[in-house]
């Protein structure tokens, strides 16, 4: 792991096209600004960690339960809601 120092409003650039600028400090909070091409996926670890996940899960699911997710609600083929 490479650790470096920062301060408000510096920033380091990882590739070619991605750069993590030092937005604001407070007491033991960091804010990051992260500027990347739409095509790159940037997540919270916590989130990436949930979807990926999710995504386990869903690979592993037996293609019968599968079919029930395609299903379309009645809204949704313009049928009307019952209030």
């Amino acid at each position: 792991m490479l650790v470096l120092s920062r301060q408000r409003d510096e920033s380091i650039v990882i590739g070619d096209n991605i750069v993590v600028t030092i937005v604001d400090i407070r007491g033991d909070k960091v804010r990051l600004g992260i500027e990347a091409p739409t095509e790159i996926p940037v997540h919270r670890r916590e989130v990436f960690e949930a979807i990926r996940r999710e995504n386990l899960r869903a690979s592993q699911l037996d293609p019968k339960e599968t079919r029930a997710l395609g299903a379309k609600r009645p809204t949704e083929t313009g049928a009307p809601e019952n209030h």
